[in-house]
């Protein structure tokens, strides 16, 4: 009875496996598609280094592929049902809107795009920051309610970046989109005119729709507003005589992704050659640059030294 068991399975066995040296090919292909996945997941959720060459990316992914090898070589026996497992596993995750190969694809490419000199981060700790001046007179001012300031959001969502809204692999940055479109609205028209003399003058978003004019706290509290708007989440940062807006991104993995649609799809032009510039808070999440010195989303900082924070979460 074990003899017949035992032929069975050495049987079975042979019928799974591959012919020389077709089995190596089939591994080495496998190798790769399991490891860059793995890559991509291990790669955004380890911290960045200030590496120039992502030496540590690079031995990273090495060390995933010889992994992998060596699993693979060891049931190379059961090619077949690995080769059925990897494409049931896709297959499901195509149709079901999880981890399809297009996504794989993409967060790939976003990484390898992202992964040399362009983003440049600035961290920030929250616990040093002062009290943000004028706190509540700045938050009557973004009256992203008034239906002036949703209409003008509205209008600039309908002009700008339509189309790639609607592409495959955006839509589930569509609210972002749609406050970039908003920026490059505010930023085409906005002209910069100083306060009264000795006088502090805080502009209503509404307000300063009426002639797109201002000085730059009038300016963050018209982006903050319109931003808002729309479902995005903005934020103010005080810095020394200096006031400008932020809009939160999300995680690495996310800004990967909008670092790759700002240079390659929606403001090719003007970030053509030039990085972008964003904070990390003290919960990892990333804040892109939007002040109105930028022609691009995520352009450089007027001034760098942060004083205080205004986050309009709710």
């Amino acid at each position: 009875m074990t003899t017949i068991f035992q032929k069975n399975y050495i049987h079975y066995k042979d019928k799974l496996s591959l012919p020389k040296p077709w089995d190596t090919v089939v591994i080495f292909l496998l190798n790769v598609l399991l490891a860059i996945p793995t890559f991509i997941i291990a790669h955004q959720n380890l911290k960045e280094t200030d590496f120039k060459i992502p030496i540590d990316r690079i031995l990273l992914f090495i060390f995933i592929l010889i992994v992998y090898q060596l699993i693979l070589h060891s049931i190379k026996k059961y090619l077949i049902i690995g080769i059925f497992c990897y494409f049931i596993i896709l297959i499901y995750g195509t149709l079901f809107g999880t981890y399809s190969f297009y996504r794989v694809y993409d967060d790939y490419r976003s990484m390898v795009y992202t992964m040399g000199d362009n983003p440049y981060p600035q961290d920030i700790i929250i616990g040093k920051l002062l009290p943000f001046p004028n706190k509540f007179k700045v938050l009557k001012s973004i009256d992203f309610q008034n239906p002036k300031v949703r209409n003008f959001a509205l209008y600039a969502t309908t002009k700008h970046f339509t189309d790639v809204k609607r592409m495959k692999g955006y839509r589930e940055y569509r609210t972002i989109i749609q406050c970039f479109a908003v920026f490059k609205e505010i930023k085409t028209h906005w002209n910069y005119v100083n306060d009264p003399l000795g006088n502090n003058y805080i502009a209503s978003a509404s307000e300063s729709l009426q002639h797109f004019s201002g000085d730059c706290d009038d300016h963050a509290v018209l982006m903050a507003a319109g931003i808002k708007a729309v479902g995005g989440v903005p934020r103010l940062i005080h810095t020394d005589a200096h006031i400008y807006p932020e809009m939160l991104i999300g995680t690495q993995r996310d800004l990967e992704n909008i670092v790759y649609l700002i240079r390659n799809v929606l403001f090719k032009e003007e970030s053509k050659g030039k990085k972008i510039h964003y904070h990390i808070d003290e919960h990892g999440q990333i804040w892109l640059n939007l002040d109105y010195t930028a022609y691009y989303p995520g352009g450089q900082f007027m001034s760098e030294t942060i004083l205080g924070q205004l986050t309009l979460n709710n």
